[in-house]
């Protein structure tokens, strides 16, 4: 198990299965969420995903038609992105209080990339979406199915 929290400790969650995959997200959109060059984000299965207290501290805000941004209304911090659509959740990685035993795999979206960061590591780097992972795609796919 892998538990995190907001920096005000009022929102609580656990972690009771694998993290599947942890990268680095370049977007505007996540720069912006993050205050930061990039945001780290694991992800995980939504049957593994669990609030334990301070549910009632998070407000949301819809960024785009696919995310919808998640913060903690005490302290600000961003949340986990766990929408009900979805089997999946985005953790932001700096949340986990316990190490997650992964590190991050790619670099995505550095055709948008901040021009002051340079990225140094030796990882895989990818304009957008990775080959195959185009997750705007697997939305409306996963909407078209939740509505039949």
């Amino acid at each position: 198990m892998v538990r995190g929290s907001c920096l005000c400790g009022g929102v609580r969650f656990e972690v009771r299965g694998a993290i599947r995959q942890m990268g680095n997200c370049h977007c505007l959109q996540c720069r912006k969420a993050y205050g930061a060059a990039f945001g780290t984000v694991a992800v995980v299965s939504r049957k593994d995903f669990l609030y334990v207290t301070g549910q009632d501290l998070i407000a949301s805000y819809k960024s785009t038609e696919r995310v919808t941004r998640y913060h903690c209304r005490r302290c600000g911090s961003p949340m986990p992105i766990c929408e009900d659509w979805d089997s999946l959740v985005g953790i932001p990685a700096g949340l986990f209080d316990d190490d997650p035993n992964i590190e991050p795999t790619s670099h995505i979206f550095v055709g948008s990339k901040a021009a002051w960061w340079h990225i140094s590591d030796s990882l895989p780097q990818y304009e957008a979406w990775p080959p195959g992972e185009d997750l705007n795609y697997r939305a409306k796919e996963l909407k078209k199915a939740n509505k039949a």
